[in-house]
């Protein structure tokens, strides 16, 4: 399994930070952390762990924090 924590900026649509890791309990110790540092700063800071079979498999089930909204546009049609 595939797990990854995302940092993304809701206010800019923008992808912050995106780690890889072998291990539930490793991802979800890194997002409490990446929360603990983003819950201050006043932003607009999405913090998730994601899991899958691969990085694809994110990328086509949660494009939104892949993909800026032009390239999604371009998707649809």
């Amino acid at each position: 399994m595939y797990y990854t924590l995302l940092v993304y900026d809701r206010a800019q649509a923008e992808l912050l930070e995106e780690r890889a890791f072998d291990s539930k309990a490793e991802a979800l110790a890194a997002r409490f952390d990446a929360e603990a540092v983003h819950r201050t700063s006043g932003e607009n800071i999405e913090v998730v762990v994601l899991a899958a079979e691969s990085r694809a498999d994110l990328m086509r089930t949660h494009s939104r924090y892949f993909y800026s909204l032009r390239e999604l546009a371009s998707q649809v049609g």
